[in-house]
C-alpha cells in the first residue's frame, strides 16, 4: 500500500450522487451485487510496489477489473432499457383497455419520463464506503422504474406472457408526494406524572430503538403485474387517441379507501362522526384522478388545532363578557378552518354533553382527584365540559362560591384537566394530539394553564409542539394570595419566583396572572386601548412594569359580536309581545314598534318624542352606575324616560329600587334577563355607559347592531369602538366624556338629547352608520390567527 491507489482505468467511477440510497440509510454507499449472487465486489483495488493486488491476496476472487465493471454496468443499462420497454408495453395495453371502456385513466397524470434511451452519456456506478461491506445493492443514475399511470377503478389487468425476467435489481425509487386522505389516529406521548389514564386514553409510545435497523432493498416488480400507483415515474409513450365523451351520464364509482386511513367503524358513543377540518383538508392531497382541486380553508396554510379554555362559556354558564367571547371566538375560528375545542367547567347537567367515557386523575392541592370529561359537537366547535364534584352548583356564582382556597382549586383543575384534553378525549373518533397545536387561556382563572404547560411538560420534553397564549379580560383581577399557599399549586421549583410580587397594592404576595404573562407565548388584550392602559400605572395594577417589558409579545383586539345571538333582522326574542325584527332598510318603521312596545311592557307612556335612555350591566363601581345616580335629578328634569338593568353590589341594588320609586319615568329591573336585555337593546334610543375602565364592552356593540346610539366614557375598548359623533362632518357613531365625573357625563348627555330632539335626522344618520359597521368576530379571529402563528414559531 506505499505505492497509494492505482489508476482506475479510462471510464470514471462517479460517487454518490444522493445521500440516501435503495438499500442503505444516508451516508451509507452501496456495493455492487455479483452477477453470481455470492460475494460482493470492490470497485477499487490497492497495489502494491511488486504489481500485486493487496485486495486480491486478502480477499481472492472478489477483485474485478476496470473492464469486468464497465460490462457489469452495461449489463444494468441493457435491463433498464428492457424493463422500460416492457412496463411502455403495459401502458399501450392500459390505454387500449381504457379506449374500449373497461378502466378509465387520467390522462393528466402521464407525464414524460425523466431519462430516455436516446441519452448520450450512460449513467454512473456509485462509488461503496469500505464500511458499507454487508449490504449489495445496484444504484444507477436517473434508472427508470417502471411506468405509473393513474387509475381511478381499474379491475386488475391479466399478466401479460413474457420470458423470466433476469435476476432483479434494486433502483432509487424517487419520493412520493401522496398522502393519504384521513390521517390515522395520533397516539398520544409518555404522559408526565401529573396524571394517570384510566378509560379510552391512547396508549403510550414505545420508544423506537437508537439505531433503526438497515433495510433490505425490495426488488422491482415481476414482469407483467400491474403498476405501483405511487412509487415509479411515469412513462414517456405517446398517449393513444382519447375515446368520444359519452353524452349519458356516468355512474359514480367507490374507490377503496387510501392506506393508512383509519377504520370507519372507530367511532365511540355518543361522539358526532369524524369532521374533515381544515388542517386535513389542507395538508391532504387527493388521489390520482379523483377530481377538482378542493378550496382551501381562509386560514390557508395556517390551519391550527386550537384549544380555548375559561371558566365560563356561554350559553351554558355566564357572568360576563367572558362568557360570550369563549361562546363565539370558537366559532369563528373554526369557520376559518382550524380544529377547534373549547373547554369549561361542568356546573350542571347540560342537554346535548355526553359522557365519553373518559376518566384521568390528576394531582392538584397535593391529593388525587378524578376528572370526566363530556363533549358536545356543537356549530363546528367541539365544546369539552370538565366533571368534578368540586363544579357542581357553583354556576351561578363562578367566582365566589366558597374560600379562596376553592376557587383557587377549580381553577387548577381546570388547568391540568384542559392541558390533557388534546391527548385523551376523542372528538369526532379521534382525540386532538399535541402537534400544531395552540391553547388560548382567558384570564387569571386560567393563567396557571401556560405555567403547567412549561413546567410540567415542555421542560419534560412533552408537548414540544404546543404554545399558549393568555387573554387578559380585566386586569383588576390578578389570583393575589399569600405566598405560602404556592405550595398547593404543585409548581417546579425553578419556576416559583415567577409568582412573586412586591408592590404597593398587594404588599409580597403570590401572583397567579403574573406567572402567567411570563410563562405565555404571546399576550392578549381584548381592545387596543386596553393593551396600552394595562401598561400604564393606573391602568396595570401593579403589573404595568412586566407588561412593558414583555411588550414584544403583547398586542390588543377588538371583541366582535355573535351575529346569530344578536341581530335585529332575526332576534327570536323580538317575535311576539308587540316587537318586531327590523334592519338598516326598516329602521324607522322597526324601531318605533320595538320602542313602543317596550315602553308598554314596562308601563310608561308610549311616546316615540320622547327620548328613551337605558343601561344594562353589572352592578359594580367599575361599571359607573354611581354617576348615573348622581345625576338623576338633572337627566329626569330634561322630560326623559330610563330603564336600568342589572345586578349587583347590594348598596347599587338599593340604588336603582330608590330611583324607580322616586320617578314613575324611570323603571328598574333587579336582576338579570337575557329576553329582557334583547329586547331594551332594541327599544331604547341611547344606551348609557359610563364605566370607569372598561377592557372592551359588548353592550355597546350590541347598542349599535340595533341602530342604538351609545353614549360611553371614552377608555379601553370603549375609545375604540365608539368614534365621537362631529355634527359639522355629520361623522361618527356616538357620544363620548373623558372624565369619570358627574359633569362630563351630564354634557355628553345634553349633546345627545338636543340631537335627539332637535336634528332628528342628524340622530337617523347615526344609528345607519352604527349598524353599517363589521361587528362580526369574522375579522377578530382573522388577528387572533395571525397571533398564534406568531407563537407557533416562538420556540
Amino acid at each position: 500500500m506505499a505505492s497509494g491507489l492505482s489508476s482506475l482505468g479510462s471510464r470514471p467511477i462517479a460517487a454518490p450522487s444522493s445521500s440516501r440510497v435503495a438499500g442503505g440509510r444516508s451516508g451509507r454507499r452501496p456495493m455492487l451485487r455479483n452477477p453470481a449472487g455470492l460475494v460482493p465486489a470492490p470497485l477499487w483495488t490497492v497495489r502494491g510496489a511488486n504489481g500485486v493486488s493487496s485486495s486480491a491476496a486478502a480477499s481472492g476472487d472478489w477483485k474485478r477489473s476496470n473492464d469486468e465493471l464497465y460490462k457489469l454496468q452495461q449489463e444494468l443499462l441493457e435491463e433498464v432499457a428492457e424493463r422500460k420497454k416492457l412496463a411502455a408495453q403495459l401502458v399501450q395495453r392500459l390505454r387500449k383497455e381504457a379506449a374500449e371502456g373497461s378502466i378509465c385513466i387520467d390522462e393528466s397524470k402521464v407525464q414524460p419520463a425523466p431519462f430516455s434511451s436516446s441519452s448520450p452519456s450512460p449513467p454512473s456506478i456509485s462509488a461503496p464506503s469500505s464500511s458499507a461491506t454487508s449490504a449489495t445493492a445496484v444504484t444507477a443514475k436517473n434508472a427508470v422504474a417502471p411506468a405509473t399511470t393513474a387509475v381511478k377503478t381499474a379491475p386488475r389487468p391479466s399478466p401479460v406472457k413474457q420470458p423470466s425476467p433476469p435476476p432483479p435489481a434494486t433502483v432509487r425509487q424517487p419520493p412520493t408526494a401522496v398522502r393519504p386522505a384521513s390521517s390515522p389516529p395520533q397516539k398520544a406521548p409518555t404522559m408526565p406524572p401529573t396524571s394517570t389514564a384510566f378509560v379510552d386514553a391512547p396508549a403510550q409510545k414505545k420508544a423506537a430503538p437508537s439505531t433503526p435497523p438497515r433495510k433490505e432493498a425490495k426488488p422491482l416488480p415481476p414482469v407483467g403485474a400491474p403498476p405501483n400507483l405511487r412509487g415509479a415515474p411515469p412513462s414517456t409513450t405517446p398517449a393513444a387517441p382519447k375515446a368520444p365523451k359519452s353524452t349519458e351520464p356516468k355512474a359514480k364509482t367507490a374507490s377503496a379507501a387510501p392506506v393508512g386511513s383509519p377504520p370507519k367503524s372507530l367511532q365511540f358513543p355518543g361522539a358526532p362522526p369524524p369532521a374533515r377540518t381544515a388542517e386535513v383538508e389542507a395538508d391532504v392531497e387527493e388521489p390520482a384522478g379523483v377530481g377538482a382541486t378542493k378550496e382551501l380553508p381562509l386560514a390557508g396554510e395556517n390551519v391550527m388545532k386550537v384549544v380555548m379554555v375559561g371558566a365560563e362559556m356561554a350559553p351554558w354558564s355566564k357572568t360576563g363578557g367572558l362568557g360570550d367571547v369563549m361562546g363565539a371566538l370558537p366559532k369563528a375560528l373554526a369557520h376559518r378552518g382550524h380544529r377547534t375545542m373549547a373547554i369549561a367547567p361542568r356546573y350542571e347537567n347540560y342537554e346535548g354533553a355526553t359522557d365519553t367515557g373518559v376518566l384521568v386523575r390528576f394531582r392538584v392541592f397535593n391529593s388525587d382527584h378524578e376528572v370526566r370529561y363530556y363533549h358536545q359537537y356543537k356549530d363546528g366547535v367541539d365544546y369539552v365540559f370538565i366533571d368534578h364534584p368540586v363544579y357542581h352548583n357553583a354556576g351561578k356564582n363562578i367566582y365566589t362560591h366558597g374560600s379562596r382556597l376553592d376557587l383557587g382549586f377549580r381553577c387548577a383543575l381546570l388547568c391540568k384537566a384542559a392541558l390533557e384534553a388534546p391527548w385523551h378525549v376523542p372528538c369526532g373518533g379521534v382525540p386532538y394530539g399535541d402537534d400544531n397545536l395552540c391553547f388560548i387561556a382567558n384570564d387569571w382563572h386560567t393563567s396557571l394553564l401556560p405555567v403547567y404547560l412549561q413546567g410540567h411538560y415542555r421542560d419534560y420534553e412533552k408537548m414540544t409542539f404546543a404554545r399558549a397564549i393568555l387573554v387578559l379580560h380585566n386586569m383588576a383581577h390578578q389570583g393575589r394570595a399569600p405566598f405560602d399557599e404556592l405550595s398547593n399549586f404543585e409548581i417546579p421549583q425553578h419556576m416559583e419566583h415567577s409568582f412573586y410580587l412586591d408592590d404597593p397594592i398587594g404588599g409580597e404576595h403570590m401572583n397567579i396572572l403574573k406567572a402567567g404573562i411570563e410563562s405565555a407565548h404571546r399576550l392578549v388584550a381584548v381592545s387596543h386601548g386596553y393593551a396600552w392602559e394595562c401598561q400604564t400605572q393606573e391602568g396595570g395594577w401593579g403589573l404595568d412594569m412586566y407588561l412593558r417589558d414583555m411588550s414584544w409579545k403583547f398586542r390588543g383586539i377588538v371583541n366582535g359580536i355573535d351575529l346569530h345571538e344578536w341581530n335585529p333582522a332575526t332576534d327570536e326574542a323580538l317575535t311576539t309581545d308587540g316587537y318586531k325584527q327590523f334592519t338598516k332598510e326598516t329602521l324607522a318603521t322597526g324601531k318605533a314598534a320595538c320602542k313602543a312596545a317596550l315602553q308598554k311592557e314596562f308601563g310608561l307612556k308610549v311616546d316615540p318624542d320622547v327620548p328613551l335612555l337605558g343601561f344594562i350591566g353589572r352592578l359594580d363601581y367599575q361599571k359607573g352606575i354611581d354617576l348615573i345616580r348622581d345625576s338623576y335629578d338633572w337627566l329626569m328634569g330634561q322630560n326623559v324616560q330610563m330603564i336600568m338593568l342589572g345586578s349587583g353590589r347590594d348598596d347599587l341594588e338599593n340604588d336603582l329600587r330608590s330611583m324607580e320609586a322616586r320617578n314613575p319615568n324611570c323603571k328598574a329591573w333587579v336582576g338579570f334577563n337575557v329576553t329582557m336585555a334583547h329586547r331594551i337593546t332594541a327599544g331604547i334610543d341611547i344606551l348609557l355607559m359610563p364605566s370607569r375602565f372598561e377592557p372592551c364592552g359588548l353592550n355597546q356593540l350590541y347598542a349599535m347592531a340595533y341602530g342604538t346610539v351609545p353614549l360611553v366614557h371614552a377608555v379601553g375598548g370603549l375609545r375604540d369602538t365608539v368614534q365621537p359623533y362631529d355634527p359639522y362632518e355629520n361623522s361618527g357613531t356616538g357620544w363620548t366624556f373623558d372624565r369619570a365625573e358627574a359633569e362630563p357625563f351630564k354634557s355628553a348627555c345634553n349633546n345627545a338629547l338636543v340631537t335627539f330632539k332637535n336634528h332628528r335626522e342628524s340622530f337617523r344618520a347615526l344609528q345607519e352608520r352604527g349598524m353599517e359597521k363589521d361587528m362580526s368576530w369574522e375579522h377578530a379571529a382573522e388577528q387572533y390567527e395571525e397571533v398564534m402563528v406568531a407563537a407557533k414559531y416562538q420556540w
